[in-house]
């Protein structure tokens, strides 16, 4: 597990990425900053769209980028989010971005960062915030 990258510095990344959030309808703005098995760091940003089925979290924009360049090896995510303005409070991914979380990472051992500063934020696992998550094994 790569540790290089402390959840005060991804909690700023998430914060940064957040500033390009593209959210015209709820004005509720989402940063997103992945952290990867081998050090890299990829941000999105949710982004809305008039008809809404398009638009996407700034979790799953993180996740995508990522695994469009190859990377599917991910130790811990922070996400801030609040309506436009001050981030002053928690918040935490949605269902659907729970269960791309679920796809690609360990719920035992992957960490979810909810960030309001890179001094004030909470650490979650995956296997706590989406208890019975449905995953690749269920399948077989």
């Amino acid at each position: 597990m790569n540790d290089m990258i402390s959840n005060e510095k991804l909690v700023e990344l998430a914060l940064e990425a957040r500033n390009r959030s593209y959210a015209p309808y709820s004005h509720f703005m989402v940063g997103a900053a992945l952290l990867t098995n081998d050090g890299k760091v990829y941000q999105g940003c949710n982004i809305e769209n008039a008809s809404f089925s398009p638009t996407v979290c700034a979790e799953r924009t993180a996740f995508f980028k990522a695994i469009s360049e190859g990377d599917r090896e991910f130790v811990k995510i922070a996400v801030v989010g609040s309506p436009e303005g001050e981030v002053d409070r928690y918040a935490a991914p949605c269902g659907v971005c729970r269960q791309v979380m679920t796809e690609f990472c360990d719920p035992e051992t992957f960490e979810i960062i909810f960030g309001i500063s890179p001094e004030k934020y909470e650490v979650h696992l995956l296997k706590e915030i989406i208890p019975y998550g449905f995953g690749m094994g269920h399948l077989k």
